[in-house]
Parts: structure tokens; sequence; C-alpha cells
């Protein structure tokens, strides 16, 4: 079985930055683009009303890409900067040999370009219900299987499903691409899957394991990816994160580069939620003691900057005086 490169992730990741940069400069980007049109039909082009065409372009990719609201601006904004342009030079579309069939092609131009941004903007709105519907269906499926995993050992419990909200959140505090934040939720709520290979009488002693038997139940997060891996390609963004959360940062940058962003997360949010639960081997600690101790092993075993930021999500969520009174 073939899993993606850890690059190849970081290589999606920069895409998706790349994507979110330019969602969020479009309007000013759409209006240089509109203007440069404008200014080169009005200069160099022959048919300037055949020329006029090109605006289908923006419009329907301002349409796939952000929906109708930005498409309709999109389609309205290029006909008031042609009847703009028109206005000044006073011939930019007409000359005086061209008679009132030129003002009608024009309309008719003006006219299925807005069209075409209404039709193209609802068709996206329309997939973009359609994608939330699979969503939801997606991750409730992912936390009957996690609550499914988890229903033979009484200690774990609700674990998969916290995991999953705390790391969600960080990821969200971090600004990561939506995409990435989708990935994270999925790897978090699996990222025991692996276990299921591990007798519960492994996994509930209380004595100390062997070397043997702490390889053996470390080895289920390569496992865990293994499983993902025969579900196609639908989960191939949170395998990675998988299959690394057990990793740890080591303070070194180079190794911090091997282990994704997601993986950090998760093993940050593992732990603690481990900490705060009883478990065979210790009892549970206070979120207080729990994060405390997370902090002692930042830069060591914990991405430093994951653990703070979580560390404010749990504040955000918890109260601050969960933290301040430490009794």
């Amino acid at each position: 079985m073939s899993f993606k490169p850890i690059e190849d992730v970081y290589q999606e990741m920069n895409m998706d930055r790349l994507k979110n940069f330019f969602n969020a400069h479009f309007e000013a980007t759409l209006v240089v683009i509109l203007f440069l049109a404008v200014e080169v039909i009005f200069f160099y082009a022959f048919s300037k009303v055949a020329f006029l065409n090109f605006y289908y372009l923006p419009v329907l990719i301002a349409g796939f890409y952000l929906g109708k609201r930005t498409a309709i601006f999109t389609s309205i904004a290029s006909v008031l900067l042609v009847i703009l342009f028109f206005i000044i030079s006073n011939n930019f579309i007409f000359s005086e040999s061209q008679s009132l069939f030129s003002i009608l092609d024009v309309s008719i131009w003006a006219f299925f370009l807005i069209l075409t941004s209404i039709l193209v903007g609802s068709l996206y709105e329309q997939r973009e219900v359609q994608i939330r519907h699979l969503k939801t269906a997606y991750v409730g499926i992912l936390e009957i299987l996690s609550k499914y995993l988890e229903s033979y050992d009484r200690y774990t419990k609700g674990h998969s499903v916290r995991v999953a909200q705390y790391a969600t959140k960080t990821a969200i505090v971090m600004q990561l691409p939506h995409q990435e934040v989708e990935n994270i939720r999925a790897a978090a709520l699996l990222h025991d899957i692996g276990k299921v290979e591990v007798s519960l009488d492994l996994l509930q002693k209380s004595a100390d394991l062997s070397e043997d038997e702490k390889e053996f139940i470390n080895k289920h997060s390569e496992k865990g990816a293994k499983l993902l891996g025969l579900v196609g390609t639908v989960l191939d963004g949170a395998i990675p994160i998988v299959r690394a959360h057990h990793e740890s940062f080591y303070g070194d940058e180079k190794h911090k580069e091997k282990i994704p962003i997601g993986a950090r997360i998760v093993t940050v949010v593992d732990a603690y939620d481990a900490m705060i639960t009883d478990r065979p081997y210790h009892a549970a600690k206070l979120p207080w003691q729990a994060i405390a101790e997370i902090e002692k092993e930042a830069g060591q075993k914990f991405d430093p900057e994951v653990v703070n930021i979580f560390k404010h999500v749990l504040i955000d969520t918890l109260g601050e005086e969960t933290f301040s009174l430490r009794a």
C-alpha cells in the first residue's frame, strides 16, 4: 500500500495557502484584471464587440469558486466598466458607421453575462449545500466508528471525540487551511484505529509493560495508517497525521518539518486527554496539572507553538479560573 510522502502533503498545504490568498484578495485582483482587459480591448482589439466575450472568463471563475454574489458583482462591474469607457472615449465600441444593431449586440452581451453569473453562482451554491451535507454525514460516520472502536474499553470512551474537538479548535486558531482542519478532525477521530489489533488485556494492563509490549502498542499508529489507506483516497490527508501522531518533537527543526502540523496538534491534545482521564496505570489529573506537565516537555516531545496555542484554547473553553486556582 503506498501513501503520500510528507513532502507532497506540505506542497498541498502551500497550494491551499495560495488559494486562500487568492480568495482573500479576489475582488482587488478582479478589478485590476477588468481594467486591464478594457484597456487592451480599447487600444488593441479590432473587433471590440467580439472581444467583450473575454469577460465570461472572470465571471465563470468567480461563480465557480466564490459563489453567486461575487459572480454577479463581477458581471455588473464588467458591464459598468465597458459603459464607462464608452462614455469617456465616445467611440470605444461604436463608430459612426455602426448602427443600432451594435448597440443591441452589446445589450444582449450584458444581459447574457449577468444571466451567466446568476446561473453559475446558483450551481455553486447548490454544490456547496451538497458538499456540506456530505461532510456532515462523513464526520457523523467517523464519530460513530470512533465510538464503536472505544466501546470495548471503558477508559477511552469519548476520547477520540474530545481529541477531535480540541484539535479542530487548535487548528482553527492557528489559521490552518480549511482542508487541513478537516484532515486533522478526521485523523483525530481515527488516530487510535490501529489499536483494534491490540488485545483489551494489554491496553488495560496496569503493571509496567515489557519492551516488546510497548513496541507492539506503539506500532498502532502505523497500523492505523495502513487501515485507513484501504478506504481509498477519501482519507489521504488524514493518513500522514495518524501515522506520525506519536512522533516526538525533539526540538530539531529538520525533524519538525518531517512531522505534519496536524500530527503535532493531535499529539499534544491526545496526551492531554489521556492525562485528564482515569487509566489503568494512572489516576486522572486536573486540567492545569496536565497542561503543566505538557509544558515541561515542550520543545522535546511536543511542539512549543502548538502547546502554547492549545493552552489558550483550553483557557477559552474551560475558563481562566480553571488554571489560576491551583490547589
